[in-house]
């Protein structure tokens, strides 16, 4: 969940779960620091990825590819 949250990072950009790692670590910009808010990150990545799987719910900024 860790490697993905640095995917989604690099990748989703704009998805207000990025936004959130980068005013969290903008201050603190250590390398603990980054790690600890990484862990907090893939947590709620995980829940957010539950979410559209059972529910169908699409985490917010998430950019979708057509199949």
């Amino acid at each position: 969940m860790i490697e993905l949250s640095w995917l989604w990072l690099r990748y989703q950009p704009d998805l207000a779960l990025s936004r959130w790692f980068r005013d969290r670590v903008q201050g603190n910009d250590t390398h603990r620091y980054r790690k600890i808010t990484i862990v907090a990150m893939a947590r709620k990545l995980l829940i957010a990825l539950w979410r559209f799987v059972t529910k169908g719910v699409v985490p917010e900024g998430a950019v979708m590819k057509a199949a």
